[in-house]
């Protein structure tokens, strides 16, 4: 018999929060997978929750040295950082004007374009401050949580 690290709960557990670090993926890929994996909801929402915010002070911190440092390297990275800027700033238009409640909106709706990853960046060009931006994207995963949680329960129980 082979022993799988993902059949046990730490696994699983390191699994879903691994999942739920990854761009575009974030939570609403990693608690899916927790749940489905068998893993109990409080450990699965965790990990989800805990993995999805890992990122988030290193974007809001980071990013714009990064875009910087790629931009000097190649006018292709020039020309993606550009696009991404562009979606970004579009998708900050709600938190520009309703700031840390918008963040927070932007975060919450866990729909593909939108999630912490989107929210730190759009943080980070906005110029909002850490101790602002945390607490705003924080709750808008928490939200998020919940609404995958409801979703992936009643998909769940349908089948």
């Amino acid at each position: 018999m082979i022993f799988s690290f993902t059949a046990t709960s730490v696994g699983k557990f390191l699994c879903t929060f691994l999942i739920s670090m990854a761009p575009i993926i974030e939570l609403r890929g990693g608690l899916p997978y927790g749940i489905a994996q068998g893993l109990d909801y409080p450990l699965a929402l965790m990990a989800a929750i805990l993995g999805n915010m890992v990122p988030v002070p290193f974007i809001i911190v980071y990013i714009r040295h990064i875009f910087a440092w790629l931009r000097k390297r190649s006018s292709w990275w020039d020309e993606k950082i550009a696009r991404l800027e562009k979606k970004a700033h579009l998708k900050g238009r709600i938190v520009h004007k309703y700031s840390a409640i918008g963040l927070c909106i932007l975060v919450a709706i866990p729909l593909p374009g939108t999630g912490a990853w989107t929210g730190a960046l759009v943080a980070a060009l906005l110029d909002m401050r850490l101790k602002n931006a945390i607490p705003s994207i924080f709750l808008g995963v928490c939200i998020a949580a919940g609404i995958m949680t409801a979703v992936t329960t009643g998909i769940i129980h349908i089948l």
